[in-house]
């Protein structure tokens, strides 16, 4: 495949700014001067260490190490090639792409293809909804209080009873059958390749920048023989334990909300009846169980940082409403937010209650919920006949193990007294047996990491993997002597260097650092040839040897001490200035030590002489400015 010219790959870098990419997918808030932080998108995590600087274009987290520009997020989050990274970026900003052999762009393949497949397929799935064939669909759809607009608002579709219909229309806009089949929108039987889905209302399920990557369909038809919801199945695009329906639409008042609040819904028609209704965070899993993947992406949109979010869980009231609520129950650590359980009147879910009560019922769901330890204890309870002293002891064997999984130290004497109060009985029995559970989770806790921990190695492999050369972080570095100095200097530099006087720069970095892990920064920053254009500073940070590139990529990324813009490059100014200083202090020390060792009347001392005048007259010409 030709390659992209550089001067186009540079170009749409710096019409790209990085925290709109990353914005999409972690929320961000201020972290400072130029700075922009959220919850990591690469580790799980539950405080933001993962931090963005726009004015840079580079993204580090300080947790995991994770660090680069705009086109290795593209490409470590969507797992594109770097060619597809530019390519979709460039289709971003408008900008047309130039390639080294002086050709066309070449067309894509790989995701690119699914994304665009999907995408296609989705356009013609809506255009049908409009034909005299959809008037089952349109049916389906006014008879659940959704209208035309509902419809478009949520890009919902009609796929046509035919076997190949969608398969003709795609294959016309330059998608082969194996695209097709690879994007899953169809599939091979004996007679060969037929669409995948037939005769049904079809929902595009998007990611969380929107991008068509599924479906899902609901079946019209008494004689169609498939389930009566049918989706994607797994692609390299889809991943069904890491899509959330509804979130694209959601996350912009998801991450604005005071408190932030997610609600969790069933299916496709209760995201459209909450948002219809007022209620715009809901979203649903896709034919899955509410699980750790779905956590981590709406941890990093919420940016649950503290414990003011809220997520809000509503089921059905029956057995598998009830079982689904358990299932949440035993992620709910995961999460930061306060995570909640909303059951409607009557069992209804919210696209029934919707029609039968109005949008204001939906709203009012919301004044209905429980905390979920609450919930969930009432339903292990339930079953038993308290008015026995038989059911009240195997009630609380039942319960207490729930209420042995509350982290919070303050929280769980109150849901021991809730327990008791429900049960009818002494809090100090309640007590012991949420005691005896929490040892026991301990101790077989410790008991699983005992067997997972590898027994100590005294061969000389093992001794030499623990002398490894320690990992260099801002952390470690010395809080003494000039390593705070050189520290800052290095951070203002990086970030504000392409602000700065090139000469006042160059000088300022020229004489060695005391700390060998910043003097090879250092180092890597004088080697770079223009630090007046865009991306300098990323150059800087892949050039610096190991073990210190990770260190480099710190000190780009972290809060500089200023106020403001202006402030900042001041006092990066100041600090270049600081390091000169030191450097003609240093000198000026050298040369008296060595005037000392000439006769006085010699050409050397002379110079020296000379010498110690200008440095003088250099150092009050710095500390005057």
């Amino acid at each position: 495949m030709p390659r992209i010219a550089q001067a186009d790959v540079d170009e749409v870098k710096a019409r790209t700014n990085i925290a709109d990419i990353v914005g999409e997918r972690v929320s961000l808030k201020s972290a400072g001067v130029g700075s922009m932080k959220g919850l990591c998108p690469f580790h799980d995590e539950k405080s933001p260490s993962f931090h963005v600087r726009p004015q840079v274009g580079h993204y580090h987290c300080f947790g995991c190490g994770a660090s680069g520009d705009v086109y290795s997020f593209l490409r470590e989050m969507d797992h594109v090639s770097f060619t597809e990274a530019v390519e979709r970026l460039a289709a971003r900003v408008g900008y047309t792409l130039h390639y080294e052999d002086g050709g066309p762009a070449p067309e894509t393949s790989g995701r690119s293809r699914l994304y665009a497949a999907n995408t296609a397929a989705a356009e013609f799935f809506r255009s049908r909804l409009l034909s005299p064939e959809a008037e089952s669909a349109r049916a389906f759809l006014g008879q659940r209080g959704f209208d035309a607009g509902a419809a478009a608002h949520f890009g919902v579709g009609y796929a046509p009873r035919g076997w190949d219909g969608m398969l003709k229309a795609l294959s016309a806009q330059g998608f082969t059958r194996d695209e097709l089949t690879a994007a899953g929108l169809v599939s091979a039987g004996q007679r060969g390749v037929y669409d995948r889905f037939r005769g049904r209302v079809v929902w595009p399920i998007r990611d969380v920048t929107g991008q068509t990557i599924g479906f899902g369909a609901r079946k019209l038809y008494d004689d169609d023989q498939g389930p009566k919801y049918l989706n994607t199945p797994e692609t390299p695009i889809y991943k069904k334990a890491q899509v959330l329906y509804g979130l694209d639409l959601a996350k912009r008042d998801i991450s604005r909300g005071d408190p932030k609040r997610v609600v969790v819904v069933e299916g496709y028609t209760d995201v459209m009846a909450c948002h219809l209704a007022g209620v715009t965070t809901a979203i649903a899993t896709c034919g899955t169980a509410f699980g750790a993947e779905h956590i981590k992406l709406l941890r990093r949109v919420m940016g649950d940082d503290s414990a003011a979010g809220e997520v809000v869980f509503t089921f059905d009231g029956d057995e598998a409403g009830q079982k689904a609520a358990l299932r949440a129950f035993t992620e709910d650590d995961r999460f930061n937010a306060q995570t909640f359980v909303a059951v409607a009147p009557d069992g209804l879910d919210p696209c029934d209650l919707r029609l039968q009560r109005g949008d204001q019922a939906v709203r009012g769901l919301m004044s209905t919920k429980v905390p979920m330890f609450e919930f969930v204890i009432d339903r292990k309870i339930g079953s038993f006949d308290l008015g026995t002293a038989e059911g009240r002891v195997g009630a609380l064997r039942a319960a207490a193990p729930i209420v042995a999984e509350i982290r919070d130290a303050l929280l769980r004497p109150e849901y021991e007294r809730i327990l008791a109060r429900r049960l009818g009985m002494d809090p100090t029995d309640v007590h012991a047996e949420v005691r005896r559970h929490e040892r026991r989770r301990r101790d077989g806790a410790g008991a699983r990491e005992q067997q997972t921990t590898p027994a100590a190695s005294s061969s000389p492999v093992a001794s030499e993997a623990a002398t490894t050369v320690p990992v260099v972080t801002l952390a470690t570095l010395p809080r003494t002597g000039d390593a705070p100095l050189e520290r800052d200097a290095l951070m203002g530099a990086l970030q504000y260097g392409h602000q700065l006087d090139a000469e006042l720069l160059q000088r300022a970095v020229s004489a060695p650092f005391s700390v060998p892990a910043l003097d090879a920064v250092r180092e890597a920053i004088g080697q770079v040839p223009d630090r007046q254009r865009p991306g300098w500073a990323l150059q800087a940070v892949d050039s610096v040897r190991e073990p210190y590139r990770g260190l480099a990529g710190e000190l780009l990324m972290a809060a500089f001490p200023a106020r403001d813009e202006q402030g900042a490059r001041a006092s990066a100014k100041d600090l270049c200035r600081r390091l000169i200083v030191r450097g003609l202090e240093r000198e000026k020390s050298e040369l008296l030590g060595a005037i000392q060792r000439l006769p006085a009347d010699s050409d050397g001392a002379r110079a020296i002489a000379r010498r110690l005048v200008e440095i003088d007259s250099e150092r009050q010409r710095y500390n005057e400015s």
